[in-house]
């Protein structure tokens, strides 16, 4: 197994610093590779999450089942992206979403033990944990105030504009999900928005 399978990763990480010989050992060592299938649950609504994801290839998603047992899509992921019930992962607590591949997926992952001792051990992951988990609450808060201030055609157009790659990998069920409507009502954009 070559280590190029860390390349994606230790890009990522070394926009927090620069990576010494140490850190590239300390990715290899912390970071397991695993293959996922298409519509594999990693991480269970109502269970402790264990696991942080990179992708090193394929799309996934967190997504939640509401009083109704409806799917609900909260979060959109391709490669070079992190994935988890954050606040779950890092509170250890029982998760409010579900972690799902939807594609097949090359995938990184790490424990939280083994990244809360990387915390401890090391200032550049300490920084790029840090900086990440910032991330994902800033993309929750975006999601929120998309879904209060902007229309649902606004908000089709604006992943169209910022991410084209989820439209043209990821069902339209789930993008319809992700949106907060219905799939017909996607349908429906979707024709208004090709005219």
């Amino acid at each position: 197994m070559t280590n190029n399978i860390y390349d994606k990763l230790s890009a990522e990480i070394s926009k927090a610093g620069n990576l010494k010989n140490e850190d590239l050992e300390n990715i290899q060592k912390y970071f397991t590779p695993f293959s996922a299938t298409r519509n594999s649950v990693l991480e269970e609504q109502e269970k402790t999450p264990n696991y942080l994801y990179f992708i090193n290839s394929g799309f996934m998603r967190l997504f939640y089942y509401d009083e109704r047992g409806e799917e609900q899509t909260t979060f959109l992921c391709a490669k070079s992206g992190f994935i988890a019930s954050f606040s779950s992962l890092i509170n250890q607590t029982k998760a409010i979403e579900n972690v799902e591949c939807i594609t097949d997926c090359e995938l990184l992952k790490i424990s939280y033990t083994d990244a809360k001792l990387l915390v401890g051990i090391s200032e550049i992951f300490k920084n790029f944990f840090l900086v990440m988990f910032e991330k994902s609450i800033s993309s929750a808060t975006l999601r929120a105030n998309d879904l209060a201030l902007l229309n649902a055609e606004q908000r089709y157009q604006k992943i169209i504009d910022q991410q084209p790659h989820f439209i043209q990998n990821i069902p339209l069920q789930y993008i319809a999900s992700y949106l907060g409507i219905k799939p017909q009502s996607l349908s429906r954009i979707r024709k208004q928005v090709i005219k």
